[in-house]
C-alpha cells in the first residue's frame, strides 16, 4: 500500500460538547469523524482526517457552524487545530490510544495489530478504529458489554437487539457469547455496511439493516429479546422510550446508554415512568449508563 500523507482537523472539547462537534466536522467534512477521550483529564479531540489541505475558507465555515449553537460551545468547543501528518506518522501514532480491552474475564476486544493472545476459553472480537462509533474504549459502550457478558446465555440461547450499532461490536460480543437471535439496527448506511464487515471479519452470523429507532417493532420478532442494547443520544432515548421498552420480552433486560450525567436523570424517570426500574448503574467521567428490569 503507498504511503498517504493526512490532515487532521480536530476540535479539543469536553463530553458535553462532544456530539456538537461531532456533527460541526459531519457538516463540513466528506470524511468519517472519530473521537478521542482522555477520561482522566475531562477532554475530547474529535477529529477527521483528509488528504488534502482544508482550505481558510472551509475553516471559516467550521467556525461558523460551531458558533451556530452557543450554548453547545462553552468552554473548550471552539479549539480548533490542524496538523500534517506524515504517512510514517499517521500509520503509527493514533494506535497508542486503542488497546485491547478485557470484559468480565471472558471476552477479549482487539485491534488487528494487537498480538495479544486470549485467556483460555475467553472469546476474542478483532475490530479496528474505522468509520463507525465502538471499539470497546468509550464507557457506555463497555457497560454495554459488561451488561451482555452478565446476561450471557448459561445453556438456553438469549435472544438480543442492538439499536444504534456504530461497529456492530456489541451484537458481535453477543453473537460470541452465545446470543440467538441476534438483530442490529442503525439508521447510517455506512455503518450498517462496517458492521456487516466486522461480523464477517469476527466469523458470526448476525441480522444488522439500516433502520430507525422510530420504527423498531416492524420487523423484529413480536415476542421481543431477552436483552436490548440503546447506545443512543438522550433525547432519541425519550422520545422513543415506549418503543423501546416494548422491545423487551416479559422478564427482560434493557440497558441504556449514551448519556452524559446532567441528563441521565430525565431518562431514568421516563423509563420509571412506564413501570421500569434502574438496577445497574455506572458513572465514568461525565457519561452514566443503566439498566433496567421491568417492576
Amino acid at each position: 500500500m503507498t504511503p498517504v500523507s493526512l490532515w487532521q482537523v480536530s476540535i479539543a472539547t469536553d463530553a458535553a460538547q462532544e456530539r456538537h462537534a461531532t456533527e460541526c466536522l459531519s457538516r463540513c467534512f466528506v470524511e468519517p469523524v472519530s473521537s478521542y477521550a482522555d477520561f482522566e483529564r475531562g477532554q475530547v479531540v474529535v477529529s477527521v482526517y483528509a488528504r488534502v489541505r482544508p482550505s481558510p475558507e472551509l475553516l471559516r465555515r467550521l467556525e461558523q457552524v460551531l458558533a451556530s449553537e452557543p450554548a453547545a460551545v462553552k468552554g473548550g468547543g471552539r479549539r480548533i487545530e490542524v496538523h500534517f501528518l506524515r504517512s510514517r506518522d499517521w500509520a503509527n501514532a493514533w494506535k497508542r490510544h486503542f488497546k485491547p480491552i478485557t470484559v468480565g474475564r471472558i471476552l477479549l476486544v482487539k485491534p488487528g495489530w494487537s498480538r495479544s493472545l486470549p485467556a483460555p476459553g475467553q472469546r476474542v472480537i478483532v475490530l479496528d478504529p474505522g468509520l463507525s462509533f465502538g471499539t470497546g474504549q468509550h464507557p457506555t459502550t463497555r457497560f454495554c458489554l459488561g451488561q451482555i457478558v452478565a446476561q450471557r446465555p448459561q445453556s438456553i440461547g438469549k435472544s438480543f437487539l442492538d439499536v444504534g450499532t456504530g461497529s456492530g461490536i456489541l451484537a458481535i460480543a453477543a453473537r460470541k457469547l452465545g446470543y440467538h437471535p441476534v438483530d442490529a439496527v442503525d439508521h447510517d448506511p455506512a455503518a450498517v455496511r462496517i458492521a456487516g464487515g466486522n461480523a464477517r471479519r469476527n466469523r458470526v452470523q448476525v441480522r444488522i439493516r439500516q433502520g430507525d429507532v422510530a420504527r423498531l417493532g416492524e420487523e423484529e420478532p413480536a415476542e421481543g429479546y431477552d436483552l436490548v442494547c440503546a447506545n443512543l443520544a438522550s433525547d432519541l432515548l425519550i422520545k422513543h422510550a415506549r418503543r423501546l421498552a416494548g422491545r423487551v420480552r416479559s422478564g427482560g433486560w434493557l440497558v441504556l446508554a449514551g448519556d452524559l450525567e446532567i441528563e441521565f436523570g430525565r431518562v431514568r424517570a421516563v423509563y420509571e415512568g412506564l413501570g421500569w426500574r434502574l438496577t445497574r448503574s455506572r458513572k465514568v467521567g461525565e457519561w452514566r449508563s443503566g439498566a433496567f428490569v421491568e417492576f
